[in-house]
């Protein structure tokens, strides 16, 4: 693995938990799955549709979603919201990413 694949591996890596938090988020009002991967690529979180589809049907089994379909459009969708506790769940990882974030901001720099 040269350095290249190598960085693409751990960035997506870090990214993986930053999308369930960005997902809960964004949430917070209706949003159907490609409206969010639209969203979520445009405030730089670069998802697939592969990985947010079962990401929103976990979400949704855990309780942190809610959601339903609308059938007054030609093609219907399904919207989905956050939940009373989704909104817990993204309270606690903001602080806690608020916090790794400080944590590593605190490392030492690069010579």
């Amino acid at each position: 693995m040269n350095d290249t694949e190598a960085l693409e591996t751990h960035v997506q890596e870090l990214r993986r938990g930053t999308v369930v938090l960005a997902c809960l988020r964004l949430l917070r009002a209706d949003g159907y799955g490609y409206g969010l991967l639209e969203d979520l690529q445009t405030r730089g979180f670069d998802t697939d549709a592969n990985t947010l589809y079962p990401l929103l049907r976990r979400l949704e089994k855990q309780g942190h979603l809610t959601s339903v379909w609308n059938t007054d459009e030609a093609r219907p969708r399904k919207f989905y919201r956050t939940t009373v506790s989704g909104e817990r769940l993204a309270a606690a990882l903001t602080r806690d990413f608020a916090a790794i974030a400080s944590s590593i901001a605190a490392l030492p720099e690069e010579d």
